[in-house]
């Protein structure tokens, strides 16, 4: 379905549409401007629907109300929003993305609303209008990619919304939270399509493709690295988890330079680019292994997020590496017990061919370091045991830093992908210790998410580091809010808010 929004400067209720979307809290349905309006102009319905309690304002609530042509909307959606106390961001594109899909199964093709909260101005912040485009845009998003999966066409309908009903000095913070709100949904559906996308499909010189078609579209710097030219990096840790697949493998670097004036400053991003993941030789179980095609979550985080900067025009500098392939067994794959010298000169026991993420990761992180990126932010499904600490309600964050992570966490409870700082204490790192090399690739079953993230803090060194374990939240089970089931896109959104921050101290 395609979606045009547009701000009018035009009363909703003299507007033609075939709905009419009006939003309330719960036990303050009277003081809503708009709902006492219409009420009155229907003849009190909205007043008997609130005594028989079909309308209260609760969370989540829908209720649709036909008003035979007493106003020029044909109906009227009324949305509880819960407590005003309670209510966020994060409630508002939920929300948004419930009613949207209501809207859609009605197949209504013009609709107006307001700001959900916004109710006399007083709370209306750009905020809340990036959260209700965000969850209608989000919202309607299904995977498309291929529609001759079965008999029905792809979804051409085109809605058109208009958000209305707002006084004229929010009109420009109205539509700059449209465009923002457009280019962080656009680059989340992006990492979702590209995650959503079968493994056959999305390669590592495939998803190296979509990258470069990106950069062009963006106006991104854009270098490969081939096979041979990372044998001459030594990237011997990518390299070897390579060896067991006929696909080659892919080192991707995007970089945006947004503020030329201090050259020298760089964040980098590095995403797991795992584009099908059977454990190696240390096979995956068979029920669920098609999973596994979105091993390159933070890949496709990564890539999406650095599009949306440049797009945005963000005044700062930001490059990307994308390590990518596919970890498989076969006559030459790295074998349990094997050791590989990683580009920093580490050697690594790989005590478990399934701990490849952070193989690939800390050859990445070595090539960050040579460049002097920093601060870094690693995004990877990296372990099922952050599943175990956090379910699928948060990822994990790991950091070095606390103003990093401080932030991180700051533009999370904006965007609502929600993450939780775990610790590093120095008593995990025993867990990785190796006989034979500097270090091995897992630490067993405890802790395991935090042995991970140690594993890569041995290559970071000293520079601003933080880590962001989504194996947790990278796929949905179903559709609840802007999810749907599927890639979540997760965290495009909040590292793009990072990004964006004014003032922020990412290189203090």
């Amino acid at each position: 379905m395609m979606i045009n929004i547009n701000t009018s400067s035009k009363k909703l209720l003299e507007t033609s549409l075939d709905c009419l979307i009006i939003s309330v809290f719960e036990n303050k349905l009277t003081e809503d401007k708009l709902f006492s309006e219409v009420d009155r102009k229907l003849d009190g319905i909205f007043k008997t629907l609130v005594k028989e309690k079909e309308i209260t304002g609760s969370k989540g609530e829908l209720t649709l109300v036909h008003t035979y042509d007493k106003i020029k909307p044909k109906r009227v959606l009324v949305v509880g929003l819960g407590s005003q106390e309670s209510f966020t961001s994060t409630v508002s594109s939920k929300i948004s993305a419930d009613a949207i899909r209501y809207i859609k199964r009605k197949n209504f093709s013009t609709i107006g609303t307001v700001i959900h909260g916004s109710a006399g101005y007083k709370d209306l912040t750009k905020e809340l209008c990036i959260s209700l485009v965000e969850g209608m845009i989000l919202g309607l998003y299904s995977f498309e990619k291929h529609p001759q999966k079965s008999n029905n066409a792809e979804d051409k309908h085109t809605l058109n919304i208009i958000i209305g009903e707002f006084q004229q000095p929010y009109k420009k913070t109205i539509e700059e939270a449209i465009n923002y709100a457009k280019i962080t949904s656009e680059a989340s559906i992006f990492a979702r399509d590209l995650v959503n996308q079968p493994a056959n499909l999305m390669t590592p010189t495939l998803l190296d493709k979509e990258s470069e078609l990106l950069a062009t579209r963006v106006s991104l710097e854009y270098k490969t690295f081939d096979k041979s030219e990372m044998e001459k990096l030594k990237m011997g840790a990518l390299l070897g988890v390579s060896k067991g697949s006929h696909e080659e493998p892919k080192f991707i670097t995007l970089k945006y330079m947004g503020n030329p004036d201090f050259p020298d400053k760089i964040v980098g991003l590095i995403g797991k680019g795992i584009t099908f993941d059977s454990g190696g030789i240390s096979i995956k179980p068979a029920a669920n292994m098609s999973a596994m095609k979105g091993d390159m979550g933070g890949a496709a985080a990564v890539i999406a997020s650095i599009g949306a900067v440049a797009q945005l025009g963000i005044k700062i500098n930001v490059m990307a590496l994308i390590p990518a392939t596919e970890n498989l067994p076969g006559g030459s794959a790295t074998k349990p017990g094997d050791v590989l010298t990683a580009l920093n000169g580490k050697t690594i026991e790989v005590e478990n061919t399934d701990a490849e993420g952070r193989l690939i990761l800390a050859d990445a992180i070595s090539y960050a370091n040579q460049l002097q990126l920093s601060p870094l932010i690693d995004i990877a499904t990296l372990t099922g045991a952050i599943g175990v600490a956090l379910g699928s309600v948060s990822m994990g964050l790991f950091s070095n830093d606390d103003t990093l992570a401080g932030e991180l966490i700051a533009s999370s409870e904006s965007t609502g992908e929600k993450m939780w700082r775990m610790p590093l204490w120095d008593e995990y790192k025993d867990q990785n210790k190796s006989t034979v090399a500097d270090i091995k690739n897992t630490g067993g079953r405890q802790a395991g998410s935090i042995t991970a993230a140690q594993f890569l803090h041995e290559f970071v060194g000293e520079t601003k580091w933080a880590h962001l374990d989504i194996a947790s939240v990278f796929m949905s089970s179903k559709t609840n809010g802007i999810y749907n089931k599927g890639a979540t896109g997760q965290p495009v959104r909040t590292i793009i808010k990072l990004l964006s921050m004014n003032d922020h101290s990412l290189f203090s």
